[in-house]
């Protein structure tokens, strides 16, 4: 299908009706239903998370509620084995690919939470802001060559539009022609910076046009239109025309409901009045009444759902706050080969530790 760049690709409305038929995926009852308990599992997910943060049993974390229907949409779309590079804001992403309590270890501080990702074929999540692009369209390009077929998805947010590590991607993703689908999540802030302090273009989508692949922007509040444009895209990447593969830029245009992390305050930067119109564009409700008007979810399994998403929940997090830390694992990751001076400072803070044990932490 031939898209604009400049317009909004939609299957349902905010009132959960099907706008445009012939955009509409052929999906089995089954799968949108678990479509619908993916969404509502991260945000609950989301809500928990936030929660344990503020009693000191996480760190700093990273809301995602408002955009499940972008995440889970196009995750969707992918096979299992496709690649998922995500930012931080991605939950939907990993609840796809299967929640567990290795997940919520990396928040707790625990390197093998990223490490659980790995077999879910999920990269670990990036902080610095798109410094993950350059990697996914090295995985792109490496499937290419080794001629496995697998597409690469990598999310990030408007944001990381701005920084060089985006164009030098999207360039070299359109000179070589990796099987690569850049997924935009413009939230409208990066941060506290909206995003017309991000770009001086019409919309984040039109920028392909200058690295020679195709733009499409979608309503990221609408998980069928999402998965619609991710399917097409995988599909361009994996099983091109004339045996060419072909990367794609897609704008989910979405928003986030809270804080850009349990370290930010919103209300600093942008009006309630915002917030409450975006709300009502809630991906959860509009795809709920979409199931409901059409006779896939009643009352006994809304309920049936979320009984079993509370206790998944709940047993994830009891698992995941029964590791044990373990302090000398902070030297393990930064390098393969450690340097002399941190060599140095491992051997004096395992002296100390020896010498003083959980006692080490609390001393002056």
């Amino acid at each position: 299908m031939d898209y604009d760049p400049d317009e909004l690709v939609r299957v349902l409305d905010e009132e959960g009706q099907v706008v445009d038929e012939a955009a509409m995926p052929d999906l089995s009852d089954e799968t949108l239903v678990g479509m619908y308990r993916d969404m509502r599992l991260t945000r609950h997910f989301d809500q928990r998370a936030i929660n344990i943060q503020r009693q000191g049993r996480i760190g700093t974390f990273a809301s995602g509620a408002g955009q499940e229907g972008a995440q889970i949409g196009s995750t969707y779309a992918l096979a299992p084995d496709d690649w998922i590079l995500y930012q931080y804001r991605e939950h939907g992403a990993v609840v796809v690919r299967d929640l567990d309590a290795g997940y919520l270890e990396y928040w707790m501080g625990h390197e093998s939470g990223n490490a659980s990702l790995a077999d879910k074929h999920v990269f670990p999540l990036n902080i610095a802001i798109a410094d993950h692009l350059p990697h996914a369209v090295g995985m792109a390009w490496a499937s290419k060559l080794k001629g496995d077929e697998r597409a690469t998805v990598v999310h990030f947010g408007d944001g990381a539009t701005s920084e060089g590590d985006f164009h030098e991607a999207m360039n070299f993703a359109g000179v070589f022609d990796t099987p690569t689908v850049f997924f935009c999540n413009n939230n409208g802030w990066a941060i506290s910076h909206p995003v017309e302090n991000q770009t001086a273009s019409d919309t984040i989508a039109v920028k392909a046009d200058a690295y020679g692949m195709e733009g499409i922007r979608v309503d990221g509040m609408d998980p069928l239109a999402c998965y619609a444009v991710t399917k097409e895209a995988v599909e361009r990447a994996r099983d091109p025309d004339e045996g060419e593969t072909r990367p794609t830029l897609i704008e989910a245009v979405t928003y986030r409901f809270g804080a850009h992390t349990t370290a930010d305050d919103p209300t600093v930067y942008r009006d309630d009045e915002e917030v409450e119109v975006w709300k009502e564009r809630d991906p959860l409700t509009r795809f709920e009444a979409f199931l409901r008007r059409t006779g896939r979810l009643d009352d006994e399994l809304d309920a049936e759902i979320q009984a079993d998403i509370e206790d998944h929940v709940a047993a994830i997090i009891d698992e995941a706050s029964e590791k044990e830390a373990d302090p000398e694992s902070m030297f393990d990751y930064a390098y393969a080969d450690l340097p002399p001076e941190l060599e140095r400072q491992r051997e004096g803070f395992l002296s100390m530790l020896s010498a003083y044990g959980d006692e080490a932490f609390l001393r002056e």
